[in-house]
């Protein structure tokens, strides 16, 4: 069953070097031969409730849920997430498709 990785910006970015960091370093790193990106900050139209103060958004698509874990668990993921956290808030979670 596919499972879907999504990173949700929850406000401005506070330290924009750290961000181009992230950002730089995941246009640098392999692939992973299990990943999908779906959406990559694409624009946003809410249509219920209120947004995200960043409405900034990210969906990748996984084999299973597993696959998922694996990969943000990783040391190579984790090192680079430390950018994306000094860089904005965020909320991130793995959701099951059908």
């Amino acid at each position: 069953m596919a499972a879907y990785m999504v990173f949700i910006r929850e406000g401005e970015v506070v330290d924009p070097e750290a961000m181009a960091q992230y950002q730089a370093g995941n246009r640098g790193a392999p692939p992973s031969p299990d990943m999908k990106p779906l959406v990559v900050y694409g624009e946003m139209e809410i249509v219920e409730g209120e947004g995200p103060d960043g409405m900034g958004m990210v969906i990748l698509e996984f084999p299973d849920k597993q696959a998922a874990k694996d990969w943000y668990y990783s040391d190579s993921y984790q090192e680079r997430a430390k950018l994306r956290l000094k860089g904005a808030p965020y909320r991130s979670f793995i959701v099951e498709g059908l």
